[in-house]
């Protein structure tokens, strides 16, 4: 063990595995977690070569591989709950994408919750055990997130109760859709639906695309895969064209809407109904934010503690680079963010599968709020967390910038996530949009439920907020409670400033959708605001499940840094709005580098209470041990180049070349 993380350790306050707990919601689970990690980690099988040495084909045959054992061993383990699914495949794949991941992230989750029972009767068994292999093909070539805007079109014949699915212009070929370039034999395919010569708008489909056997695409289909990207090489992003392809009927997911026989169309009771699977994966890539960014923040932390740099004082032994206040600047809020993120990511799970509880009872009333939530959160959290990775590489140094560190597989494997289920920017304004609607409903008397209940207080078309210092509950910038009003009030200032605006453009005659777009600058702040607002609000109100007093204690430390380096961060809207005064922000901003002291002795055990093995960071700046510097050496050395003393291309061309010299 490196001598430095041995002291960081020593000096904690707290008992790391307290936290873990925490983090994982019980001990119970943290056992399991660590069992099924251990499941593969004691399996030869899933031992290989590093990938960074391997080609792009090579990574995806491995992937395959793995994938392939991976599902006969869950069957095996008898792991079927969802949560240890993820665990498992997560472990698998070491955090990576696998080319199944559409196949049991969203078409089984598609089928589940959109399938009739007699179409899960005759699909969900075989999906479940690859017979059938399924991606969801929803973005086009030319429409990702813009889901009115798909030109895919699936038109009813009654003459023989099928749908012919069609793909009328190029930019309506289907286009990055994960395991469709080689994986999958079948697809749920969102395409707009024509019956009885109407547009119903965008239902989804299950399509065969490949033969079963053969594996060769089905006649009317072309298929394959889009090519190399800026990461995923483990994934076949794929491109799918039709030509008048004919399937039955019943190949339309029918659980809400319905096409009768004779072309009839019956409508769902909500037309957000069939979301939900976009919704689901939403409310995912929101701990996927927090998990990601913990990595970063392991790896980049460790090695600050093992790293010895400059000079503080002249003359004196190099520092550990953690030591240096710039360091703990760049490092100790992202990991406050990650803890933070992490708790908006379970509530966000719970959450969803409450109100997806309700919706099968017919209770739709928090669909939408959960619609607008997961929009905002995923936007917040993925642009924050990707921009959070690249800051840890950064502070890594040079050797950040090597493959070894483990950073920038974490980077290239998590920024899709700021465009992919829903573009940040179109999602934020999803969220404006509802933010707008429910200020709306409070002005005309509505009294609003959920996290936009503070609207409720706005009882003129102008939110009044006054100086922390004339407010008598909200005085202290220590006090949590104190903070969250504050976010809560910079919140509904800019969500009421942007509402008005909006109005005022349609009341002088602008079309509502010229209004919309001359104002989405400050809709997407007001959505930020609000989002923020949430983050704050629910890291606040975990601290008072936790009852350890150590754990306690260096939890609201890191509350309470992030709350106020988010003042920081946006200190214009908290002086703009009158809620904070020059002063109380030059407090805010000395009371930062306080709190970073206080997080310096603990930050190797708030980073080790994220409890990620070496395996899955794949980081040789961020093992456990801190015995950087040697394995680096070991590393480099694996490289294919170093095969051979000389390479070939030596006697090739350089070799002519000094042979006439």
């Amino acid at each position: 063990m490196n001598p430095d993380l041995s002291r960081e350790r020593a000096t904690a306050s707290f008992n790391p595995e307290t936290i873990t707990y925490i983090l994982d919601g019980s001990p119970e689970k943290t056992k399991r977690r660590r069992e099924i990690e251990n499941l593969v980690l004691s399996d030869p099988f899933f031992q290989h070569e590093d990938p960074n040495f391997l080609s792009r084909s090579e990574r995806y045959e491995l992937a395959i591989k793995k994938s392939a054992y991976m599902v006969g061993k869950m069957r095996e383990h008898g792991i079927a709950d969802p949560e240890e699914i993820y665990w498992f495949k997560s472990f698998v794949h070491r955090d990576r994408p696998g080319p199944l991941d559409l196949h049991l992230g969203m078409f089984l989750p598609t089928l589940l919750n959109q399938a009739t029972p007699e179409q899960q009767e005759r699909l969900f068994m075989p999906a479940w055990n690859l017979e059938i292999i399924g991606t969801y093909a929803q973005t086009e070539m030319g429409h990702g997130t813009h889901l009115r805007g798909l030109e895919t079109t699936a038109t009813y014949d009654p003459s023989t109760q099928e749908f012919i699915l069609n793909s009328p212009t190029v930019s309506s070929i289907k286009w990055w859709p994960g395991g469709l370039g080689k994986t999958s034999n079948h697809a749920v395919v969102l395409a707009q639906l024509y019956t009885q010569g109407e547009c119903k708008g965008l239902h989804a489909f299950i399509v065969p695309i490949r033969k079963l056997g053969t594996h060769e695409p089905v006649p009317g289909v072309e298929v394959g895969d889009i090519g190399p990207k800026f990461g995923f090489d483990e994934i076949d992003n794929g491109f799918l064209k039709f030509d008048k392809v004919r399937i039955p009927r019943d190949c339309m997911l029918m659980k809400y809407a319905q096409v009768q026989p004779d072309g009839t169309y019956i409508k769902p009771v909500s037309d957000k109904l069939t979301y939900g699977t976009m919704v689901f994966i939403r409310s995912m890539i929101v701990g996927d934010s927090a998990r990601s960014l913990s990595r970063a923040s392991t790896i980049a932390i460790r090695y600050s503690a093992v790293r010895h740099q400059s000079e503080i004082r002249v003359g004196e032994p190099e520092p550990q680079i953690m030591d240096f206040q710039t360091q703990q600047y760049k490092l100790f809020p992202l990991l406050a963010t990650a803890y933070a993120f992490h708790f908006v990511g379970s509530y966000m799970s719970e959450t969803y599968h409450r109100i997806t509880g309700d919706i099968q009872q017919g209770n739709l009333s928090e669909l939408p709020e959960l619609h607008a939530l997961s929009a905002g959160l995923k936007a917040f959290t993925t642009w924050v967390a990707t921009a959070g990775i690249e800051e840890c590489r950064m502070a890594c140094g040079g050797h950040g910038y090597s493959r070894c560190s483990g950073i920038p597989d974490i980077y290239v494997t998590f920024t899709p996530s700021c465009t992919y289920e829903g573009e940040n920017t179109v999602m934020m304004l999803q969220t404006a949009r509802f933010l707008v609607k429910s200020y709306t409903a409070a002005l005309s008397g509505e009294r609003l439920s959920g996290m936009v209940s503070y609207l409720n207080d706005v009882s003129q078309q102008r939110v009044q907020p006054q100086p922390l210092a004339s407010r008598s509950s909200v005085t202290n910038i220590n006090d949590l409670s104190s903070l969250v009003e504050a976010y809560k009030q910079r919140a509904a200032w800019l969500v009421v400033e942007a509402a008005k605006s909006f109005q005022t453009n349609v009341n002088r005659g602008k079309r509502k959708e010229d209004a919309w777009n001359k104002n989405s600058v400050d809709l997407v702040r007001a959505s930020e605001a609000h989002c923020h607002y949430v983050v704050v609000r629910l890291f606040t109100a975990k601290l008072s499940e936790i009852l350890d007093g150590a754990a306690h204690r260096i939890l609201s430390s890191l509350c309470l840094l992030y709350a106020l380096h988010g003042i920081t961060r946006n200190t214009g809207d908290f002086l703009q709005t009158g809620l904070l005064s020059t002063s109380q922000i030059d407090q805010v901003q000395q009371r930062v580098k306080d709190l970073l002291a206080v997080i310096r002795p603990n930050a190797v055990a708030l980073v080790d209470a994220f409890d990620h093995s070496d395996t899955q960071l794949g980081s040789v700046l961020g093992r456990y041990d801190g015995n950087v510097y040697e394995n680096m050496f070991e590393w480099a050395k694996k490289s294919p180049l170093n095969k051979t003393e000389v390479h070939e291309s030596f006697y090739k061309y350089l070799k002519p070349l000094q042979s006439k010299l």
